[in-house]
């Protein structure tokens, strides 16, 4: 088994994913760094967000009924938002807490994830 280089093509990549704010899909991760490297893609996409997983530098995003998101790792907690309208997910910065009260009695929480839907500010500006 080789070891993969830093190329340029993953430097991009780690990039345009950290720039981005937000988990995004592979495609939209291959369109952004497109506009730098535009001969990438998408299997390369698909190999270095794996990569990156594998090493610990990228989180998989799993939304109930939808395609993985990828951003990167270490990032405090928080949870997402999904637009209806573009399907963009974001970041949604806090945590509501003390989520172990609404369990039934004995329950034992071990971990949440709050996903939040809606229109974001730009499908909304849309509708003014």
């Amino acid at each position: 088994m080789h070891q993969q280089r830093n190329t340029k093509q993953k430097q991009v990549i780690e990039t345009m994913l950290k720039q981005a704010g937000r988990p995004l899909l592979p495609k939209e991760l291959l369109s952004k760094a497109q506009e730098s490297l535009p001969q990438l893609g998408v299997a390369t996409v698909f190999r270095t967000l794996k990569k990156m997983v594998d090493e610990g530098t990228a989180t998989v995003v799993c939304l109930p009924g939808d395609s993985p998101r990828y951003e990167p790792s270490g990032l405090t907690h928080h949870h997402h938002f999904k637009c209806s309208e573009c399907e963009c997910v974001f970041e949604v910065n806090g945590c509501p807490g003390h989520l172990d009260e609404l369990l039934p009695k004995g329950f034992q929480l071990t971990g949440h994830e709050i996903t939040l839907f809606g229109r974001c500010a730009d499908c909304s500006a849309d509708h003014s």
